[in-house]
């Protein structure tokens, strides 16, 4: 199979990128995405050009490193998959395929695909943890959770924090990112003591390093490829408000 790709390439942060076109060949419909750039670097090392930066680590869909739009979507076109886990039978050979980094304000692009999602790693660091004292590790079972709460707290734990999310809104707003990872903590015993000062907190940072507010668009559940639902958002929301109904400073 042959390929034609239009690749951003940007040389770093300062420089100003453009899309230019590759052929690329000797693709098998079994390759993965990831595969098919690696054959397309090893040709360009070959020529004595510089290779196609792109973040990757596990490919196994698992870390959230592999994250680019293709075609304009991010992940590319197929439903609850990572680009290091979409196969390249999913495109025409008739059809150039445009690959672009995350797009959004506080992700800014380091190099070709690489972008800086250290962003969200300052929203985990406002409040994604457990600082109240619970003591030495419980027996198995000891602390019963009901099971629609551990449900939803397993189902907000997938998140892998690959930023899709944030380049599928078009307000470039991280709040699934956020709520998810409220949510996964909001909805176990162990999280309560901090729940509304860790909504609250989450929030004010994620509203501080940039990201856009949400307007329900449904946009960023479409592309997760862990399927983290919208009503983590709206429970985030309930939290928030919650909260500002305790504190009357707000």
């Amino acid at each position: 199979m042959k390929f034609t790709v239009r690749v951003w390439r940007q040389e770093n942060a300062r420089a100003k990128g453009r899309l230019v076109e590759y052929a690329v060949e000797g693709i098998t419909a079994d390759m993965s995405f990831l595969e098919m750039l690696d054959v397309l670097n090893e040709r360009l090392i070959g020529a004595g050009e510089e290779p196609v930066a792109f973040d990757h680590d596990c490919r196994e869909g698992i870390c959230g490193m592999c994250g680019m739009m293709i075609n304009g979507v991010a992940h590319g076109p197929q439903r609850a998959t990572t680009t290091c886990q979409l196969s390249m039978r999913h495109f025409r050979e008739d059809r150039p395929i445009t690959i672009e980094p995350w797009r959004a304000k506080p992700f800014p692009v380091l190099k070709d695909l690489v972008v800086d999602r250290g962003a969200l790693d300052r929203i985990i660091e406002s409040g994604g943890y457990i600082t109240a004292p619970t003591g030495s590790a419980p027996d198995a079972h000891a602390t019963p959770v009901p099971k629609a709460n551990a449900d939803a707290a397993f189902e907000a734990a997938a998140c892998i924090g690959c930023g899709a999310c944030v380049a599928a809104c078009p307000n470039g707003s991280a709040m699934l990112f956020t709520s998810a990872k409220t949510t996964h903590l909001g909805n176990l015993p162990q999280g309560q003591p901090e729940r509304y000062t860790r909504a609250v907190g989450m929030l004010e940072t994620h509203d501080a390093l940039g990201f856009g507010g949400c307007t329900n668009t449904g946009e960023c559940t479409q592309v997760c490829p862990v399927g983290i639902p919208l009503e983590s958002i709206a429970r985030l929301n309930r939290d928030v408000l919650k909260a500002s109904l305790r504190d009357p400073r707000g």
